[in-house]
């Protein structure tokens, strides 16, 4: 009892093996338990080699073999977490989060989707009108979590979606730009493919467009996601293209670095 209080029984087993069995165990259980096993556990858990080798076997990837991540543990917590960095992506609040850009005929609105999506959870969207209509949202990097050393570094793969849907009695016109932005906010690379029409006399059909930044080099410090359309007839209300369940997601590359 006496050896125990002074200091923390640890198991007698070549750091090897106890490196090799941590690798096999949950990160946070690791950092949270098993760091406090004992002086011997805390030097593994701390050390570069071990957040180097999780990093590899997970398969994550620096995207530059001379560029390595100087904060393995914190590049490997940040490429564990998947999710969606915009704001109220399905009109769930209102336009909170979004700002209006363009607001032609009768203004952007917020309805029920006309046709289920392929998300049951999804049951809202944004709506357009005649004239054009488009919003945007800015996502700041840094104070998502993602450092300038980690984006500049790792260079993790940047994943936008969004999906669009007309009415079936009315062509309408859907867009869409996203752009890395440095900090002063100039473009570093953007996506913006050529509008979608969608004919009248359609069968609603939600449609998903998707892309991958790769190699954009360093320097990304904002996100500006920007989409929007109209319809295609000139008709008062609210005929115009729907989008909703618009994402940007940080996420690591598929292909191991060892």
């Amino acid at each position: 009892m006496a050896h125990s209080a002074c200091k923390p029984f640890c198991p007698d087993l070549p750091l090897n093996v106890v490196e090799e069995i941590l690798l096999n165990l949950p990160g946070q259980q690791v950092i949270n338990v098993c760091r406090l096993v004992c002086n011997e556990w805390k030097l593994v858990v701390d050390s570069t080699a071990y957040w180097r080798k999780r990093f590899c076997r997970e398969g994550f990837k620096p995207l530059r073999i001379p560029s390595v991540p100087r904060d393995w543990q914190t590049s490997y917590f940040l490429c564990k977490t998947r999710r969606n960095l915009l704001k109220n992506p399905n009109a769930n609040e209102n336009f909170t989060g979004w700002t209006i850009v363009q607001n032609g005929g009768d203004k952007w609105a917020i309805e029920n989707v006309m046709a289920p999506h392929p998300d049951e959870n999804v049951t809202k969207c944004f709506v357009t009108s005649y004239g054009l209509c488009i919003k945007s949202q800015l996502i700041n990097l840094e104070k998502e979590g993602y450092s300038p050393m980690f984006m500049d570094e790792i260079q993790p793969n940047i994943v936008i979606s969004d999906w669009y849907a007309p009415r079936w009695d009315c062509g309408s016109v859907y867009e869409i730009r996203v752009e890395l932005l440095n900090r002063r906010k100039k473009a570093v690379k953007f996506f913006q493919p050529e509008p979608v029409t969608l004919p009248q006399w359609n069968d609603q059909h939600w449609e998903q467009t998707t892309h991958t930044f790769k190699d954009y080099g360093p320097g990304v410090r904002f996100i500006r996601f920007k989409h929007g359309g109209k319809d295609t007839q000139f008709w008062a209300g609210h005929y115009g293209i729907r989008v909703t369940n618009s994402s940007v997601e940080i996420v690591p590359s598929s292909e191991g670095y060892c």
